[in-house]
């Protein structure tokens, strides 16, 4: 596996995410960076969930899912999505990103970004699960960023 790095000017890993990022505030996504994408890479895929939500929600609760993103990409913008990737479907039951929104306590939310040698075929309705087993046997990097949010 290649050095794959996933990092963000917004917050450092194992720092707080920033408020705006939050789903009851500007609810967009932080930019992210990009560096050492294989040159085989096909295309990388993003996601990001809580699975400190396993408590309160009974599950890992899904707040991202990427795919399909060109592997030439550098960075992701603040509320953006690069052009020809797709959004699937998060447990917010929308196909966009929805930011953290503990109701506890402190959590942790992890991005992982891989990067693969195909592209995925799969209908926007695909959710994380989906997109996992689509990519098994597919991956040749992968990196993470994880931030804390508290209520």
């Amino acid at each position: 596996m290649s050095d794959l790095k996933l990092k963000s000017p917004a917050f450092s890993d194992g720092e707080p995410i920033p408020d705006k990022y939050g789903l009851t505030e500007e609810n967009v996504n932080p930019p992210l960076e990009f560096e050492d994408v294989p040159e085989k890479a096909e295309s990388l895929v993003l996601l990001m969930d809580d699975p400190d939500a396993v408590e309160p929600a009974g599950k890992v609760w899904d707040h991202w899912v990427l795919w399909n993103i060109d592997p030439d990409t550098a960075k992701l913008s603040e509320g953006s999505v690069p052009p020809g990737a797709t959004e699937g479907k998060t447990d917010f039951g929308k196909t966009e990103y929805g930011g953290p929104n503990p109701p506890d306590r402190e959590h942790a939310y992890p991005f992982r970004l891989y990067a693969l040698d195909t592209e995925l075929d799969l209908p926007e309705t695909a959710t994380k699960k989906d997109v996992e087993e689509a990519m098994e046997g597919r991956i040749l990097a992968e990196a993470e960023l994880t931030g804390t949010y508290t209520p």
